[in-house]
């Protein structure tokens, strides 16, 4: 346990500077829509290469990644049910619905490594190939149509150029194609793709504004995300009689906390970003005591 507090107390940390940055006037809000720029377009997309082809994939575990687009496809059905219920306006229906369906798996693996080593890793990759797929296409056209207010079509091309779906993409062709990674490209991907997780911290510190009003709405996703998360992941594992370390494991990651892209997507395509703040602050600091407890009860 002092090893998971001890992974996860930095990253808390450096949400605490971004908001201390803002109190202070250093940084404003138009800063943290720069960063998370940088963070998709430049840093992301060199993480996801460099996750993806360096850890082993084994046909054995060809079938997490559907498991991870089941939970997603599952989310979004019920949170558009809800939000047109509750008669949302367009931003905040859009936030409403991709932080319901975001998985926040980055945050767990922490966790997943330092209970399962680098087996776990390779489980927890393959179970993240589904849902970073499905992210990085479905749920950002969920994000582009609700945000888009000159027209409802989204163009093709625009998902063709996004550069975290080539950096999957590319990742798994080199890692099932064995080509290796010239040391220099892979030290530079790798140095290019370590401030992910700072600079969205950062951005979430800027944006973070705990508004009352705010409450009732993120708890309504935080169940849905984290409540119905749960439930299904444990049904499917005991539907597929799953056993072992990949039990607790795809229990951990249906379960997971909103995802740090809500708000780069809330800030790419001019949704409620401070709702989305919100969701994904609040509900990492919930990740802290519930996933160490999921991986002891599991």
């Amino acid at each position: 346990m002092n090893d998971f507090v001890g992974k996860i107390i930095p990253v808390v940390l450096v949400f605490v500077l971004g908001y201390i940055l803002k109190l202070i006037k250093l940084f404003k809000t138009e800063h943290g829509d720069s960063l998370l720029k940088l963070v998709f377009y430049v840093t992301l997309p060199a993480l996801i290469f460099i996750s993806v082809t360096s850890v082993e994939l084994s046909i054995q575990f060809v079938y997490l990644p559907f498991i991870a687009i089941a939970v997603i496809l599952f989310t979004f059905f019920i949170s558009f049910f809800i939000g047109k219920k509750l008669k949302f306006n367009r931003a905040t229906l859009g936030t409403f619905l991709i932080g319901s369906m975001i998985m926040n798996t980055g945050f767990t693996l922490p966790f997943i490594l330092t209970a399962f080593d680098r087996e776990g890793v390779a489980i927890y990759t393959f179970f993240d190939l589904g849902n970073a797929l499905l992210v990085l296409t479905f749920v950002y056209y969920i994000a582009v149509k609700y945000g888009d207010k000159t027209s409802s079509r989204v163009k093709l091309k625009k998902f063709l150029l996004l550069p975290p779906i080539w950096g999957l993409i590319l990742g798994i062709i080199f890692n099932l194609g064995k080509i290796q990674v010239p040391a220099i490209a892979a030290d530079f991907l790798s140095y290019v793709g370590t401030p992910t997780i700072v600079l969205i911290m950062l951005s979430l510190g800027i944006y973070f504004r705990p508004k009352f009003e705010n409450i009732g709405k993120v708890w309504m996703v935080l169940i849905i995300r984290i409540g119905i998360g749960l439930a299904l992941g444990y049904c499917i594992v005991v539907l597929l009689g799953l056993q072992g370390i990949v039990k607790p494991i795809v229990i951990i990651c249906c379960a997971a906390p909103v995802g740090y892209n809500t708000l780069v997507f809330s800030s790419l395509e001019n949704l409620d970003k401070e709702f989305a703040a919100s969701l994904v602050s609040f509900s990492i600091i919930l990740g802290i005591f519930y996933i160490p407890l999921l991986i002891y009860l599991f």
